[in-house]
């Protein structure tokens, strides 16, 4: 029987890959996009940042997929080619939020290498994104409906464990 304190999320960037273990025992696998920039921890580096983090708070458990957030709150909007077409350059944050933060001081936690203060989440993207290739902001973007079934099967505390590779 898996337990929530058993569970915990490797992000591979190289492979651009997340796997959520279960102890050794992978039971879920996903493709995803990190930064386009590759990976690095400074403030405004556009990089996805390195090390152990855990989840510090999982937002927008309830609301309908595709459902739009600007700053972690949703905004009523459902994503549609046709709301991508009139919000051009948009960087959508879809379905559900899984915000990280680090764990290790002057890596990724505190002063300008905080993945808290540089808002790094684990979220939903439009189908129309590449899953497979580093194309985001910093961020660790999935499928929204991979990203419900991982977000109902994780909790805050969560361990995130975010690698150049496994």
């Amino acid at each position: 029987m898996v337990t929530e304190q058993d569970l915990h999320i490797q992000v591979d960037l190289q492979r651009q890959q997340l796997r959520l273990l279960s102890g050794n025992r992978c039971i879920e696998n996903y493709l995803v996009s990190t930064a386009r920039n590759g990976a690095g921890e400074c403030q405004g580096s556009g990089c996805t940042p390195r090390g152990v983090h855990r989840i510090r708070l999982k937002i927008g458990a309830g609301q309908p997929l595709n459902s739009v957030f600007v700053g972690r709150r949703p905004t009523g909007e459902i994503y549609t080619p046709e709301l991508a077409a009139a919000n051009p350059g948009r960087d959508w944050i879809l379905t559900r939020i899984l915000w990280l933060t680090g764990l290790e001081p002057g890596r990724n936690r505190g002063g300008s290498v905080d993945s808290l203060r540089r808002f790094i989440y684990i979220h939903g993207t439009p189908d129309s994104e590449p899953m497979g290739q580093a194309a985001s902001h910093g961020c660790i973007r999935m499928r929204n409906s991979e990203l419900i079934r991982l977000f109902d099967q994780v909790s805050v505390g969560t361990r995130v464990d975010i690698r150049e590779q496994f």
